[in-house]
């Protein structure tokens, strides 16, 4: 579900907010009011993982960048049919395993999954896929 705005988001799953390690800020759009005012794309199966995820690997998870409204996505030069225009992230790899953070980002159930340079990109799309950013494929590899 779409909330045009963090406010409008935060009034809505402030009393059934049940992920303690991850904040509406972190995953709403960060485009700082230029296009939005934090709009939210709400997922429980996905925070669920999310969550999950936190407990698997038993580290803090830096969200990097989370829902995009349309227009940021476009500005940063995110992918037309980003995964983040409706719920993706973005974690910071710094102080991860890579591979170990790729390992149980699958255990968990993502099924989209960017190496990066400094982040791994994880979804929840419907068919399978896993890809590499400009020169970053030779940090995953065992």
């Amino acid at each position: 579900m779409l909330y045009r705005s963090l406010a409008e988001a935060d009034i809505a799953l402030q009393k059934n907010w049940r992920w303690p390690h991850f904040s509406l800020a972190e995953l709403a759009c960060h485009c700082a009011g230029r296009f939005c005012n934090g709009s939210y794309w709400h997922d429980s199966d996905f925070l669920d993982r999310l969550e999950a995820l936190r407990r698997v690997v038993r580290q803090p998870l830096i969200i990097n960048s989370g829902h995009r409204c349309r227009q940021w996505n476009a500005a940063i030069g995110g992918a037309p049919l980003s995964q983040h225009k409706q719920i993706a992230v973005d974690i910071s790899t710094h102080g991860h395993d890579r591979r170990a953070l790729l390992e149980a980002a699958k255990q968990v159930g993502f099924t989209g999954f960017g190496l990066a340079r400094t982040f791994l990109h994880i979804d929840r799309r419907a068919r399978p896929a896993e890809w590499s950013y400009k020169r970053s494929k030779h940090l995953w590899q065992i």
